[in-house]
């Protein structure tokens, strides 16, 4: 059984594969690389067999989608750790083993990831990831490094590993034990915010999710669906809803599901007036989905296992934090 596996989703990515896939290749050695073929219809499979015979190329024969592409490509692989790396990241000469120590330090080590920067400005940190994940009492998600639209310069100052609420899903280390036991990515989400739900399970479990910043990646964002496309903000939303709906223990869904859908109603007003009418839209188009996959999001919710509520979630309201009290950075709100 191989020790790890680095698996890169690919759907119609070959100008990322022959961009970023070669120093994959190098920096990741001995590991093994598995290139997953999510029914492309560009050359990506033509080009990986022509250039890269070393890395192992796995074909479906329909799009999953990021969620069941993964699942499917995890369920097939053996080894004891696994690595989700979206297919726009540049990796770094060491990527691997630092992470791979932290989780190797104790069982209860669920998943890591590296610190995340962002490939077309190297000096700040990436909207999706940073320095490690959380989420606030409402289930709206953050970073060290980035909230909101917030995204904070990298000056050392977030370098310490410790247990964040969730990894991104850009790279993702997983104990691969532990993703099967907590159901893998939940496929009905599609794309966006299925990390956070995977690490909110793995939390429920009695697991443990850390950052480990003396890694270093580079992703580029956007790649497979663009933040100005109205599709990402009804997938954000929705997936938001359906996160909580799932996740949140016991009687406090009562209050804070509401309080959230009412929250999502002035972001669908504010949306329209600076990102156009289609995401404002695309808001009330979520809930409308919402609505009608309560009942099986429900049933989900029953079969989730409950062994602990410990974990570093942010007892703060991070909107008000933000907008009211304008504290836009990490290291402002968490004091």
């Amino acid at each position: 059984m191989n020790k790890l596996s680095v698996v890169i989703l690919n759907y119609n990515g070959r100008n990322y594969l022959e961009q970023f896939l070669p120093d994959v290749v190098r920096y990741s050695s001995p590991y093994e690389v598995v290139v997953v073929d999510n029914a492309s219809t560009d050359d990506s499979v033509a080009f990986i067999s022509a250039n890269h015979p070393e890395v192992r190329l796995m074909r479906f024969e329909q799009n999953f989608g990021f969620s069941g592409g993964y699942n499917e490509a995890i369920s097939l692989i053996e080894s004891e750790y696994i690595v989700l790396l979206n297919s726009d990241v540049e990796v770094t000469k060491n990527w691997i083993p630092p992470v791979l120590d932290v989780l190797e330090t104790d069982k209860s080590m669920a998943a890591a990831q590296p610190k995340i920067k962002d490939f077309k400005k190297k000096t700040h940190f990436e909207y999706a990831g940073g320095a490690g994940g959380y989420l606030d009492t409402l289930a709206f998600p953050f970073c060290r490094g980035r909230v909101f639209h917030t995204i904070e310069e990298d000056k050392d100052q977030y370098n310490d590993t410790r247990d964040v609420f969730w990894a991104s899903g850009s790279c993702l280390f997983a104990r691969r034990q532990a993703y099967l036991e907590a159901g893998g990515l939940d496929e009905d989400f599609f794309a966006h915010m299925e990390e956070i739900d995977l690490c909110w399970r793995l939390w429920n479990l009695g697991y443990r999710v850390a950052v480990c910043p003396k890694s270093t990646i580079y992703h580029v964002g956007g790649g497979t669906l663009d933040k100005s496309h109205p599709r990402k903000t009804y997938l954000n939303f929705r997936n938001g809803l359906s996160l909580m709906l799932k996740n949140e223990p016991g009687t406090k869904l009562l209050w804070k599901l509401p309080l959230r859908m009412v929250l999502d109603w002035l972001a669908a007003i504010h949306f329209s007036s600076h990102s156009g009418l289609k995401h404002g839209l695309a808001i009330f188009k979520a809930h409308w989905h919402f609505t009608l996959s309560f009942t099986s999001n429900y049933k989900k919710r029953k079969t989730i296992v409950r062994k602990t509520t410990k974990s570093p979630r942010h007892r703060g309201l991070i909107i008000w934090q933000y907008f009211a009290l304008g504290k836009k950075r990490y290291s402002k709100i968490t004091r």
